[in-house]
């Protein structure tokens, strides 16, 4: 199975469930790091997510992978808020509009690579930021890694 084949199954079995604890499902990632394959489900709600809120997903999530067994290898299973939860698809810049995030690009944009700011979304495959006032335009081809950021 190739991850994005997992993802699917993970999210098709995790969504049921969580939707009637009333939590969001965020995201579903299965990545390879380090020689490892991590499962992360991102969850969140409105009043924000606690631990009990993470534990109760992964205890019951990973019942029911435990069941159904279809990943075929030995994984981590991590259940978290979507607080820094990577940006990947063009609609994750529209949905956390409005919200802190953290923009790497591959080279550098008026001389800098790194970017902490206020998302404003997308225009023309832009990802747009307020850096305190100032608006910078990110082409999204340029952006190595963006990642949510937590706001105390």
């Amino acid at each position: 199975m190739k991850p994005q084949d997992i993802e699917n199954l993970v999210t098709g079995v995790v969504q049921p469930m969580m939707d009637e604890k009333g939590i969001e499902l965020v995201d579903v990632e299965y990545v390879r790091e380090g020689g490892q394959w991590y499962l992360r489900v991102y969850i969140d709600r409105p009043e924000g997510v606690s631990m009990d809120d993470c534990e109760w997903v992964n205890n019951e999530l990973g019942r029911k992978l435990d069941d159904l067994d279809p990943i075929p290898q030995s994984y981590v299973l991590e259940v978290s808020s979507s607080g820094e939860k990577p940006l990947r698809r063009e609609s994750d810049y529209e949905r956390f509009r409005g919200r802190m995030v953290l923009v790497n690009t591959y080279s550098p944009i008026d001389g800098k690579k790194s970017f902490q700011g206020r998302l404003l979304g997308m225009v023309d495959g832009r990802v747009r930021l307020d850096l305190d006032g100032r608006i910078v335009e990110v082409p999204r081809e340029k952006i190595s890694r963006a990642r949510l950021v937590v706001e105390i």
